[in-house]
């Protein structure tokens, strides 16, 4: 059989017809979560195909709403690439609202108590020592938002440092130089992968470190079957940070669960400065390393037949705005109350937090099935929240919602449809419980912003993480929005 030209044609456009026939045959049917899916659908078979009405649509996504954004987007970009200019040498300066339009900015919501809760923040970062704890998932690793947010505010109310740094580190850490020797292992409570502590002693930051097998059961017994183990970190300073985090001169190393004798020996630039035992009775404690000047080579050397728990550094100034990113990879914020209450309470009253900053909901996003699911979550957060808040009372809390999130709906990608119900149940939630909320969400354009970051390279395309030039666009629009209201700008 021959086939010519015009009969391959004819055949290509008969059947790219009946096909286009059949989508008038198919059928759209809504699932549990909120997605839809076309096809033909007999009995547990599935077979996918599209409906005429949605062939034929228009299938660009209106990107009216979240194109408005970009003159404010192009203008925060700007900005920050002025201060990245200048941020190894100088104090980044305060916004020129000459050339940003506020009103296009997402303003935090506050609780009823508005004027009150901005007074107390505002005295709250203006003390003489001033923590901040943000707390967020795999959003904040490497630095990323904490450090950004840290240069903004350290430049406006002073302090100087990278806050708290993990002894053994799972992701790159730019903000600090800190290695530890290679027998160092890590455990962390968020991390599902790793069997827990039965003593539920994790600190403040939800994870800790060891140099050696732990034990359930000291006695003088076991102590003489071990050998004393040598361990040690050294910190230096970071060559990629902002240049008010390349300064610290007062360094904690934060311990605890020490059931057996430990030494300790610092030197700095080779020169022994400090020689102690730790306290082994078992509760949290802090030791502190106060200095003149940032060291260049500090080196801590730890023996012990049985490590403490660490909890990890903190790299901080004297005085002003300290601020510690705590990443939990694949958290969904619901950990906290499941820890050791005596020893995250005394670890907090040691750190003396002026501001908490909780930033989760997206590792709970693809799995939330229906708004029963979303209000669950949801409950649970507050509850773990508040867990929080009852033990630093005198604090200023706030929240940061998820940023959008897609995925591929019937060949389009698609913010996650519950994504906006969940949005704004925590909104609602944090009014309940008196505490302020930033939507990130709303900040990025909302519904189906995602795509448009993805487009412009400020999100990577997993279309759920910031790219770096994105993270501190999104960082710049909080710390705006944050400004605004510490300075009175309604």
């Amino acid at each position: 059989m021959s086939y010519s030209p015009f009969k391959i044609v004819f055949y290509i456009i008969a059947t790219l017809v009946v096909l286009f026939g059949v989508t008038y045959l198919s059928i759209s049917k809504s699932l549990p979560n909120g997605k839809t899916q076309e096809g033909f659908f007999m009995g547990d078979v599935d077979i996918k195909f599209p409906t005429h009405k949605s062939f034929l649509e228009n299938q660009g996504q209106d990107r009216a709403k979240i194109k408005s954004l970009d003159s404010i987007v192009t203008n925060v970009e700007n900005l920050v690439k002025d201060l990245d200019k200048n941020s190894s040498t100088s104090k980044p300066s305060i916004p020129d609202f000459k050339k940003i339009d506020t009103s296009k900015v997402q303003r935090i919501n506050y609780p009823d108590n508005r004027s009150a809760f901005i007074s107390q923040l505002r005295e709250n970062l203006t003390n003489s020592r001033a923590r901040i704890i943000h707390y967020g998932d795999s959003q904040l690793e490497g630095d990323r938002i904490s450090g950004y947010l840290r240069n903004r505010l350290q430049s406006m109310y002073g302090g100087s440092g990278p806050g708290f740094v993990p002894i053994v580190q799972v992701y790159e850490q730019i903000s600090a130089k800190v290695t530890p020797s290679e027998n160092w292992t890590r455990h962390a409570y968020f991390d599902p992968t790793q069997e827990k502590f039965s003593h539920k002693k994790y600190g403040v930051y939800s994870s800790l470190s060891r140099f050696t097998e732990a034990y359930d059961f000291v006695d003088e017994l076991l102590l003489d079957s071990l050998t004393t183990r040598k361990a040690s970190i050294t910190i230096g300073i970071p060559s990629k940070s902002y240049a008010l985090l390349r300064n610290f001169t007062s360094i904690g190393l934060h311990y605890g669960n020490a059931l057996a004798p430990t030494t300790i020996k610092v030197y700095n630039d080779g020169a022994l400065i400090a020689s102690e035992h730790l306290i082994a009775d078992g509760a949290y404690h802090n030791f502190n390393i106060q200095l003149s000047n940032t060291p260049s080579n500090l080196k801590i050397e730890l023996e012990s037949k049985i490590s403490p728990d660490f909890y990890g550094l903190t790299l901080d100034g004297n005085s002003g705005i300290s601020l510690d990113n705590v990443a939990m990879r694949g958290s969904s914020g619901t950990i906290f109350a499941g820890t050791n209450s005596v020893n995250f309470q005394n670890m907090l009253q040691q750190l003396q937090p002026k501001l908490l900053i909780f930033q989760y909901g997206g590792n709970s996003v693809p799995y939330l099935k229906d708004s029963l699911a979303v209000n669950e979550y949801a409950g649970y957060l507050k509850n773990h929240i508040n867990w929080v808040k009852r033990k630093s009372p005198n604090a200023s809390v706030i929240f940061i919602g998820p940023s959008d999130m897609t995925t591929n709906d019937n060949g389009q990608m698609k913010t996650y449809p519950l994504l906006p119900y969940l949005n704004e149940t925590l909104k609602d939630i944090c009014t309940t419980i008196g505490i302020a909320f930033w939507s990130m969400f709303d900040a990025m354009g909302g519904e189906n912003a995602m795509q448009h970051w993805v487009d412009q390279g400020l999100a990577a395309n997993d279309y759920t993480h910031f790219s770096p030039s994105g993270t501190k666009i999104i960082s710049e629009l909080f710390f705006l929005a944050l400004y605004l209201d510490l300075n009175d700008h309604q």
